[in-house]
């Protein structure tokens, strides 16, 4: 689903002349055009731009880029998806509930490792979101997670969280920087993450980042 955004107009409209609170602040030409830029791209190709390719778009280097949108992110403008993903800028509208609207950031192996690639999709969820938690969701690649449930395609809601106990069900970084979906449990000082999938084997590894643990799966019939 394609998000609404905001028109160009409602943007640079900025803060009513009374001062009424919950306006959005004027935005200066370049964060207006930068605005711009995201809906056209976001519509036309379903996921947001890079920092580079805005940089390229309007001949400034990267750095100039970050110092707008974190500017505008100030503004309640827009939003990352999350920090590290490089295509998770967001536009915010006034009508849109992000307390039961979540991003679906991307696809998660759940066979062999693969980078996670953000996706601004949203998936409206309402009352599956435990309260006063940080969820967001991604869409399941691959089959190793298919005897605990968890299929090819599948929606999991993760609650963003950087510990996990034994046996619980991660977003996991590993050394490589690839991102997977396993079982978590500690082994001295090595981490084992368990598919659940008697044909595979575990994944062994000296570290791991967690970036989440499985609280529950969507399926579309």
């Amino acid at each position: 689903m394609t998000p609404t955004i905001p028109s160009r107009a409602n943007l640079e409209s900025g803060r009513p002349r009374d001062g009424s609170p919950g306006a959005t602040p004027p935005l200066t030409r370049r964060q207006a055009q930068i605005v711009e830029f995201l809906r056209e791209y976001t519509n036309e190709h379903g996921i947001s731009p890079t920092l580079e390719e805005i940089a390229q778009q309007f001949g400034v280097n990267k750095v100039t880029i970050f110092g707008h949108v974190a500017e505008l992110e100030r503004k309640g403008v827009l939003r990352r998806a999350a920090r590290g993903v490089s295509r998770g800028l967001q536009l915010i509208t006034d009508d849109l509930d992000s307390n039961t609207v979540l991003p679906i950031l991307g696809r998660i192996a759940a066979g062999a490792p693969i980078e996670a690639i953000e996706d601004p999709e949203q998936f409206d969820l309402k009352d599956l979101i435990p309260p006063g938690k940080e969820v967001y969701a991604l869409r399941v690649q691959g089959e190793s997670m298919i005897e605990d449930a968890i299929a090819d395609g599948d929606l999991v809601l993760v609650e963003r969280r950087e510990e996990a106990r034994d046996g619980e069900t991660v977003v996991a970084v590993l050394p490589d920087g690839e991102t997977t979906l396993k079982r978590f449990y500690r082994e001295g000082d090595q981490f084992r993450l368990q598919p659940a999938n008697h044909t595979m084997e575990p994944l062994i590894v000296p570290e791991v980042e967690i970036r989440g643990v499985v609280i529950a799966v969507i399926r579309r019939y």
